[in-house]
C-alpha cells in the first residue's frame, strides 16, 4: 500500500500493526422487477495482516517501480525516477497477508416468483472500465513524440 506520509490509513508503526485492506469492482446492475431484488455483480477482496512502514528508499523504489510496471507495463523508463523528498513524503505499507476472503456475483436477475407476471422490464446492464484514447499533455517538451506502445495499444487483462 501506499500513499502520502502525511496519510492518517497508512500510519503504520514501526512494529507491525494489523491492518484491513478492501478493494471491490461492479461489474454490473442486475435490476429486477422489485426493487428489493435489485443487485450489483461484483468482485470483491478484503485482505488482513500485520503492516509495517517500508523506511529502506531502495525497497521503496523497487516497490514504486513494481507498481508503475504493473498498471502500464514499460512505463517506469519513460518516466523520471522519484526525488529523494518525493521517496521521503510517499508512506509505503508492506502487508504480509494473514487472511483473506473473495466474494463475488455474478449472473442474471433473481426475481421473487410472483414477481415475474410484472409488466417491468428486468435484466443486467454490464459495466467494465476500458481504456479511451490517449491525450498526451500539451505541455510537452518535444510535442511531435508519439505515444508510447504500451499506452497506444493499452490492454489490461480481465483476471
Amino acid at each position: 500500500m501506499h500513499g502520502a506520509a502525511a496519510a492518517a490509513s497508512l500510519k503504520a508503526r514501526a512494529a507491525p500493526a494489523m491492518c484491513c485492506l478492501t478493494v471491490a469492482l461492479v461489474d454490473g446492475l442486475a435490476l429486477a422487477r422489485s426493487a428489493f431484488n435489485h443487485a450489483l455483480n461484483y468482485r470483491s477482496v478484503v485482505v488482513r495482516g500485520f503492516g509495517t512502514r517500508v523506511v529502506n528508499p531502495a525497497e521503496k523504489l523497487m516497490a514504486l517501480k513494481a507498481l508503475v510496471e504493473h498498471v502500464a507495463p514499460g512505463g517506469w523508463k519513460d518516466a523520471r525516477p522519484p526525488s529523494p523528498l518525493e521517496l521521503k513524503t510517499t508512506q509505503m505499507v508492506r502487508l504480509p497477508l494473514v487472511g483473506a476472503a473473495a466474494k463475488m456475483r455474478s449472473g442474471p436477475v433473481k426475481d421473487d416468483t410472483e414477481d415475474l407476471g410484472w409488466p417491468h422490464w428486468a435484466g443486467v446492464l454490464p459495466l467494465q472500465l476500458v481504456a479511451g484514447a490517449v491525450a498526451p499533455d500539451g505541455q510537452m517538451a518535444n510535442p511531435t513524440e508519439s505515444t508510447p506502445a504500451y499506452l497506444a495499444n493499452y490492454v489490461r487483462a480481465r483476471r
